[in-house]
């Protein structure tokens, strides 16, 4: 019996059965696996007369036990560690234009149709090129005083990231062949639930200092409670440079930086995030820690599901990389290497002091070989002493001018 394109483990594996079959009904010695390199087929050949022939029922349970094992090996042709464990180690882009929620312009629908995913990525490659195809007066003066106006996304009046800088990906991925109008499938309407009151009062406190509006004034002294520069403390995680943007965990689409790297060993799976360069640590087949031990990365167990990495993450400090996260986020992570090399990501946190219910997101990792640069943030944290510093100098002035006024007053 030939049997065509059966990966030489899988011959062996088979060897293993039939030998144990035919010792258990004491038909000889059995039959092996004898794999062709040449032809890749695995030949199932007889060893010793078998002095008579195996029964029908036993001869059928065993070709269909066969064939159903085949069908599934067959089915999974992907790169594998000598040990048959799908083989992650690489790199990926993780970038993609399908948005994490569901635009409102979707309604309810859950997917794209193709001419659809075709319209937003030309959309978006136009966008791109008019931006980069933007020119700038090499002859222009100084910024206006008081700054330009931008105070998005902690611009801070002085301008921010222009196209050059930005890269969240070129084009929405398949995923069964079906694109989604948003990265989060449950719940259904495609977003993540509402949040808890604590959760928002927390995450409007950790973005503080993102949402001052610089006027060139120490405003914020007129507000109740710490202010937004009192201290590093109260900067938010991304703007320390210690967590944040897309990296989470989960590990999100962002703006830029999008590119993973996975290293894999038999214990242990190590992810490298250019975002923030945080590295992720997955001990596969242990327990986690003690309850008391958290970390900013949370305690990352994983274990084999099939073919399918499944990473059980807890832990956590009480500041996550996951906005609007806290120290109860239990997050579950699915990974499936498919055979076009690229890797499917599926994600669900469940926070029920964050979140009203758990919800869940799933999207491509694309297969790459471009390598994973070290992403600095702000290296050396100069960012992070000027900041301070010029808060202190705008208080300084703000209270000279307060003291002035009283005392012209008083006069």
């Amino acid at each position: 019996m030939v049997i065509p394109d059966a990966p030489s483990f899988f011959c062996k594996l088979v060897s293993v059965l039939i030998w144990q079959f035919s010792l258990k009904h004491s038909y000889g010695s059995g039959w092996i696996a004898v794999e062709s390199r040449k032809e890749t087929k695995c030949v199932l050949r007889k060893m010793h007369d078998l002095n008579g022939k195996i029964p029908m029922k036993q001869t059928l349970l065993l070709l269909v036990s066969w064939t159903v094992m085949w069908s599934s090996m067959a089915s999974a042709d992907i790169k594998r560690t000598p040990t048959g464990r799908p083989d992650f180690s690489g790199n990926y882009d993780a970038g993609s234009l399908t948005p994490l929620s569901r635009p409102s312009y979707f309604g309810d629908k859950q997917f794209m149709a193709p001419e659809e995913a075709r319209s937003l990525i030309e959309s978006r490659r136009k966008a791109r090129e008019a931006a980069d195809s933007r020119k700038s007066d090499p002859n222009r003066g100084a910024p206006v005083k008081g700054g330009d106006g931008n105070n998005a996304l902690g611009a801070g009046n002085v301008g921010g990231y222009n196209s050059f800088w930005v890269d969240p990906g070129d084009d929405v991925v398949a995923i069964d062949g079906k694109y989604r109008t948003s990265i989060i499938y449950d719940p259904p309407n495609g977003r993540q639930p509402p949040m808890t009151a604590e959760a928002s009062m927390r995450n409007a406190d950790n973005f503080s200092s993102f949402r001052h509006e610089n006027d060139g004034t120490a405003s914020w002294l007129d507000e109740e409670g710490p202010g937004p520069f009192d201290g590093p403390e109260e900067l938010a995680l991304a703007e320390r440079c210690l967590l944040g943007f897309s990296a989470g965990p989960p590990m999100l689409p962002g703006l830029y930086n999008n590119y993973k790297r996975i290293v894999q060993g038999e214990d242990h799976v190590m992810i490298l995030v250019e975002m923030v360069h945080d590295a992720r640590i997955v001990r596969l087949n242990s327990e986690h820690a003690p309850g008391d031990v958290r970390k900013w990365l949370g305690d990352s167990i994983g274990r084999w599901d099939k073919d399918t990495l499944v990473v059980e993450t807890k832990n956590f400090r009480a500041e996550t990389g996951l906005y609007g996260g806290d120290e109860n986020l239990h997050l579950t992570e699915r990974f499936t290497l498919r055979e076009d090399g690229n890797l499917v990501y599926n994600f669900t946190v469940n926070d029920p002091t964050a979140w009203t219910r758990p919800w869940s997101g799933e999207y491509i990792w694309k297969k790459s070989d471009e390598p994973v640069y070290e992403y600095a943030c702000h290296e050396g944290n100069y960012a992070m002493g000027n900041i301070l510093r010029g808060a202190r100098l705008l208080e300084q002035e703000e209270l000279a001018r307060r003291e002035n006024r009283h005392s012209a007053d008083g006069d």
